[in-house]
């Protein structure tokens, strides 16, 4: 099966490792990445719960990806959580707006599968663990800088930035809208036709009484001068 293009690095992570024996490595822990290059060199994985130590993977050793596991060739390189700490890392930084203000959080990125070259990085605006929170993009461009724990980019909010997912709340309030608004759309078609059967109702009496009054006055005006006269106790 060929290897997608690109991917998003929580995905990556997400993806149980499995070695040529059917071994299995764990899921994915974190990110090896060079953050002065924007580039991914490789990932780590938790083999269990209790295990201290970690299985740390190249991209060039993955085989191929089916569904939620990553198949690899060749052993990891071990090593424990305390020396991978020190790796810098991009991800869960501050993100610092160009007036020096904390806008939010590195939570993601898309990278080449192939080459490790970072397309660009997700944003969130609070805690990126959270699930269901908007993530916004940056691009490489807008980084001024970066130091362990801080990216500092050329944007004043995040909403200089495109929305690439919606959050389940913000979701849930556009879907609000949207219902709110038919309900309107509703209520006006609904209000503009009883207006017209209103006005239909009222052009059908009015030419009702004006039947009337003609059959009437018809009606009279055949009458004989004569008959008129003995009729009426005026004359």
């Amino acid at each position: 099966m060929k290897l997608p293009k690109e991917i998003l690095l929580s995905d990556l992570l997400n993806f149980s490792v499995k070695g040529n024996k059917v071994l299995n490595y764990g899921k994915g822990e974190n990110v090896w990445m060079h953050p002065p290059v924007h580039r991914i060199l490789g990932w780590y994985s938790r083999p269990s719960n209790f295990d201290l130590k970690r299985n740390v993977w190249r991209l060039n050793q993955i085989r191929q990806i089916i569904d939620n596991e990553v198949y690899v060739k060749g052993d990891p390189a071990i090593s424990d959580l305390a020396t991978l700490n020190r790796f810098p890392t991009l991800i869960e930084a501050n993100l610092i707006n160009i007036n020096g203000l904390k806008i939010g959080f590195i939570a993601d990125f898309l990278f080449n599968l192939k080459t490790g070259d970072i397309k660009y990085y997700l944003v969130s605006r609070s805690n990126p663990k959270i699930p269901g929170s908007s993530r916004w993009q940056l691009n490489i461009d807008n980084i001024n800088d970066q130091q362990p724990g801080l990216v500092f980019c050329d944007k004043n909010s995040l909403d200089d930035l495109s929305l690439i997912k919606s959050s389940i709340k913000n979701e849930f309030i556009q879907k609000g809208k949207k219902i709110f608004n038919r309900f309107d759309d509703m209520k006006n078609i609904a209000s503009n036709r009883f207006e017209d059967w209103l006005e239909e109702d009222e052009d059908i009496n009015q030419n009702l009484d004006f039947k009337q009054k003609s059959f009437y006055n018809n009606d009279r005006a055949s009458i004989p001068f004569s008959e008129k006269k003995e009729d009426d106790p005026w004359i």
